[in-house]
């Protein structure tokens, strides 16, 4: 087994495609002995000692090319396990098992489901893993890279030398691979990748686990498996759960800005842990959702042009110390949405853009392949390799880290093909239309592959068009969302809160318009971090009139949010009315709360609007049934009062809710109500603890056999300006 010229020289420059078939210990070809290459362009002097087998011959290699060492035994036949000694240039001694004896990490099958799209764990397979293999710890590295020329491992390992460890490429995979002995968890590796173009890059890890914190970007080698979870007691009742009939209440945080150590330095994750949990156990949010998580270079972007798809950022700690927060959560009860962002990545040259010198995660096209408002790129889902690598991300989020729900960003962006385009700046489907049906049979995938490997997480859907049947089944020719946002809802309902409440009784219809489409899907109802940036103002800014009116005007909003059909969803700081728009470069305004009894008595409507909504059937358990919510009276424009019935699924547990939506008291007002007898007052935003006027109806009202609104009973109620009031019967109290 003589090398060629050409194979030698192939190993010198470093671009054989197969390194591993000439380095390394082979058998030679006329069965007379053992041939044993190595290639270092540091080493003098090249040593192969047995490891196991004692009685197997050492064997001196000697330097046949620049930085190529070869040796031949005729003392043995067979393959043995040893080690290389190598004297380097300087005088430095390494004794190390040689990288190119160990055989592939990835099988067939492994290779064949990346290839169709169907490797659930392939994240278990390419990036870094660390291994112990016969006895030698390490790691092995594997990545995707079809057109390349050639791939390198560089790491800190081997100073950053590609020419150390170039890899080897599987069959016709396109995967790269190959196991480095002596890696240990820490290292700092990238990919050194010549393109078909010949031209060298520096790539980080499609697949890695931590990054250096940015403006670096190296991967690091990280083990996510060690962390000793005990939340078993959530993940079981989780699985037992129905979503849809249980109760569902948000906290959106970012984590950089709702509590910081000082105006530079944010809190990690596991000094959020104690303050977060506590505070959103107080307030009995039901949930958190984590604002994107995962690795991302610009800050700006609040996580939105994702890096590091399989990495929690280290801006706030190690992937450990995420798991630490996400467990501290779920022992306290509260479970752990994360935002994803699947409909496009950032161009930035060495992350995903055109990873292997060709457009190989995005389309090649700008017209499908460029989103022209963010200055991203849009993945290819039509590419098996692609759709597996995003719909085991989901998964590797649920296993890894115990996600309890994937809200999906931007799902409108991949549904369209013409999405925020002019004509002539897209291309059409193969049948002419604009619907991009590969992105959209990515989506049934997605929903179908994390509902059935991990039964009671949820995904939900921000998406902001008519698209049809976002939450239904794909049998039933859904996209399989278990949830969708109500964009429609909040755009109307903000529109109509804004607007000072002597114009509101000719709008109505925006807060009655709603239950028109209700049942179409399965909706939360938001007020999220989109509605409080980019000078649109804080929640409180929106409010017409002086402060009494604007606070007021947001406790009416969050009451009614929290007592509509669906579940709901706030932005931190929008639970005490925070003064000033969301920065994300600071921490919430929590001062406010010492500033007079207006901010903190929105935040103690917010818990309270929390434990009535947790403890009330009639709040959650039909929000998606025809019987779940019915109309008292919404024709009251003249006066914009407006009245409700919530009930549970078999309607023995009822709550009538009022709102008055000007800044009039309303004294001895009847609203029809479906029984009679004594119904306690549940709740009144113009309570005196809230900061409201508190005027009311003394804890309650009588109900009698007066026929009004199509009820068969009735009561005379005092209406508090801007308030909303709510009453169940006194056999539910």
């Amino acid at each position: 087994m003589i090398l060629t010229n050409q194979e030698a020289e192939s190993l010198v420059e470093v671009r054989h495609r197969s390194p591993h078939t000439l380095l390394g210990m082979h058998a030679l070809g006329d069965g007379t002995g053992l041939v044993v290459r190595a290639f270092h362009p540091h080493a003098v002097n090249v040593e192969a000692a047995p490891v196991h087998e004692k009685n197997k011959p050492s064997i001196k290699l000697e330097q046949v090319g620049p930085g190529l060492f070869e040796g031949i035994t005729t003392k043995a036949k067979s393959v043995y396990a040893y080690d290389l000694i190598i004297t380097l240039d300087n005088g430095t001694k390494v004794q190390t098992r040689d990288p190119y004896s160990f055989l592939p990490t990835l099988g067939e099958t492994d290779l064949f489901l990346f290839a169709q799209g169907n490797e659930r764990r392939i994240y278990e397979k390419l990036g870094a893993q660390l291994r112990t293999i016969d006895g030698v710890e390490g790691a092995s590295f594997a990545v995707w890279a079809p057109t390349a020329q050639r791939v390198s491992v560089v790491g800190e390992f081997n100073q950053w030398d590609g020419r150390r460890h170039a890899m080897r490429m599987l069959g016709a995979s396109g995967v790269w691979e190959m196991f480095i002995p002596g890696v240990r968890e820490g290292a700092l590796y990238k990919f050194e990748v010549r393109t078909p173009a010949g031209a060298v890059m520096l790539k980080t890890d499609p697949y890695g686990f931590f990054f250096e914190t940015a403006p670096k970007n190296s991967a690091i080698v990280w083990d996510n498996r060690k962390f000793l979870w005990d939340d078993q007691v959530w993940l079981e009742r989780r699985r037992e759960a129905d979503p849809l009939r249980r109760p569902l209440s948000i906290y959106e945080v970012h984590l950089g800005s709702w509590m910081r150590k000082s105006k530079f330095e944010s809190l990690s994750y596991r000094e959020l842990a104690e303050p977060l949990t506590a505070y959103v156990q107080n307030m009995a949010f039901t949930h958190v959702e984590f604002m994107p998580v995962a690795e991302h270079a610009f800050y700006p972007s609040w996580g939105y042009q994702v890096t590091g798809f399989y990495a929690p950022t280290s801006r706030f700690g190690t992937p450990d110390d995420f798991q630490f927060l996400v467990n501290q959560l779920h022992q306290a009860g509260v479970g752990v949405l994360l935002d994803w962002v699947p409909a496009h990545f950032p161009s930035d040259d060495w992350a995903l853009a055109r990873f292997d010198g060709t457009a190989l995660y995005e389309h090649e096209d700008p017209r499908k392949g460029f989103h022209q408002d963010w200055g991203t790129l849009i993945f290819n889902y039509g590419r098996h390799e692609v759709r597996n690598f995003l719909a085991a991300n989901a998964l590797f989020w649920c296993d890894r880290f115990h996600i309890d729900g994937l809200r999906v960003d931007a799902v409108a962006s991949m549904l369209y093909l013409d999405y925020s385009r002019k004509a002539g700046e897209w291309l059409p489907n193969q049948f002419g239309g604009r619907e991009n049906l590969e992105a959209v049979e990515f989506i049934k995938h997605f929903n179908h592959v994390v509902q059935t490997e991990h039964p009671g997480v949820i995904t939900v859907a921000e998406e902001s068009t008519a698209w049809p049947l976002v939450t239904r089944p794909p049998y039933l020719g859904g996209l399989g969302f278990n949830f969708k946002w109500n964009m429609g809802w909040m755009h109307d309902t903000l529109g109509y809160f804004s607007r000072d409440s002597i114009y509101r009784k000719y709008h109505q219809n925006d807060l009655t318009f709603a239950m028109l489409y209700h049942h179409n899907e399965n909706f939360i109802l938001p007020l999220s971090h989109d509605e409080i940036v980019h000078g649109k103002g804080s929640l409180l800014g929106k409010m017409p009139g002086d402060d009494w009116q604007r606070f007021a005007n947001v406790r009416a909003l969050l009451a009614y949010q929290w007592l509509f059909p669906g579940k709901q969803l706030l932005m931190m700081g929008c639970e005490f009315a925070q003064t000033s728009e969301w920065n994300a470069n600071a921490a919430l305004d929590w001062w406010l709360l010492d500033q007079g009894p207006y901010h903190r008595g929105v935040q103690h409507l917010v818990r309270d609007l929390n434990h009535l909504y947790r403890n009330e059937p009639a709040l959650w358990e039909a929000d998606y049934a025809g019987h779940g919510f019915s109309w008292i009276d919404c024709g009251d424009a003249d006066s914009s009062v407006l009245s409700f019935v919530r009930q549970n699924g078999d309607g023995r547990r009822q709550l009538v809710v009022i709102l008055n939506l000007t800044p009039i008291l309303r004294q001895n007002y009847r609203v029809g109500l479906p029984q009679g007898g004594f119904w306690r007052e549940a709740l009144n935003t113009d309570s005196g603890f809230y900061g409201g006027s508190n005027q009311g109806n003394y804890g309650g009202v009588h109900a009698g056999e007066y026929q009004t609104h199509r009820q068969p009973f009735s009561a005379t109620f005092t209406l508090p300006p801007l308030s909303v009031i709510a009453f169940r019967p006194e056999e539910h109290t």
